[in-house]
């Protein structure tokens, strides 16, 4: 017998040993996929699962809305949207950016509250603490920096893709209201965080600033209608936000107490209603 017949023979008779197993090894498989397939049903059939999820995962619109509604951190959102409202190109994600934004200045903000002290004495000394002395006192007064700027841009972004679909038209006019506040105290926490420094660019940046509040009518001392009114500058919308007739420290403690407490409380009273106001207006608003 060649060298090749022997090949084959010993090539038939593997496969013909190889054969008995085959239909085993299939049916092991069998059983496993249907065992595999069980594990679902049997996890979903538990009393553990059943009190953390209420109801099935039967896919219908009824369902779908349940499982939105009964979950304890899915109920935040709304039960549908569109699909517009997931596109970004166009959202622009401006909103969900500037919220997230202002919840990283709320968390760098309250770890630089333990280190700052608005005392002119002490102000421009405890920034260079700050920036020289204290473990990642640079990165944590930089993310609060550069976060504001941020929120300043992706604000400011927010409001024009709003305007420019059409999204502050009827029902939606009042919150649109709600984002020109918003807008609004946006920058007036930009403006007093600038003082807080304490040093001679944002001494004198908030001098140029509040000087402009003199003009203000009815409130300012050089403002239209102040004779009617009787301002003086000594009573007048600067000297309300000075606390005096100069920036000294009592501008600084004011600006303080605006920028950390006063307006950030306002700001997010008013987000809540913009989130409110957007579910209860059946979500973002559609393309024009």
């Amino acid at each position: 017998m060649s060298a090749q017949e022997n090949r084959s023979h010993e090539e038939t008779t593997v496969t013909t040993e190889e054969q008995p197993s085959s239909p085993k090894l299939i049916t092991i498989l069998t059983n496993l996929k249907a065992h595999i397939q069980k594990i679902p049903t049997q996890v979903t059939e538990t009393q553990v699962w059943k009190s953390i999820f209420r109801h099935g995962y039967e896919d219908t619109p009824r369902n779908r809305m349940l499982m939105i509604l009964d979950n304890v951190w899915l109920h935040l959102h709304p039960t549908r949207i569109g699909r517009h409202a997931v596109k970004v190109r166009f959202t622009w994600c401006m909103g969900g950016i500037s919220f997230l934004l202002f919840l990283i200045l709320v968390f760098t903000g309250v770890i630089l509250m333990f280190y700052y002290r608005p005392v002119g004495e002490y102000a421009y000394l405890d920034i260079k603490f700050l920036k020289f002395d204290m473990p990642f006192g640079m990165l944590m007064r930089n993310m609060h920096r550069w976060a504001a700027h941020a929120m300043v841009l992706s604000v400011w972004l927010h409001m024009l893709r709003v305007f420019l679909t059409g999204s502050y038209k009827p029902p939606r006019e009042f919150n649109w209201v709600i984002g020109v506040l918003l807008l609004t105290l946006t920058l007036l926490l930009s403006f007093t965080g600038y003082l807080l420094p304490w040093d001679q660019l944002s001494i004198w940046a908030v001098t140029v600033g509040t000087n402009m509040a003199r003009a203000t009518p009815l409130l300012g001392s050089e403002g239209p209608f102040a004779e009617l009114v009787g301002v003086t500058p000594r009573y007048d919308a600067r000297a309300f936000l000075l606390g005096g007739r100069i920036v000294g420290s009592a501008t600084l403690l004011r600006f303080y107490v605006l920028h950390c407490i006063f307006i950030p409380l306002i700001a997010g009273a008013l987000m809540i209603v913009h989130f409110w106001r957007i579910r209860k207006d059946g979500g973002i608003s559609g393309p024009l």
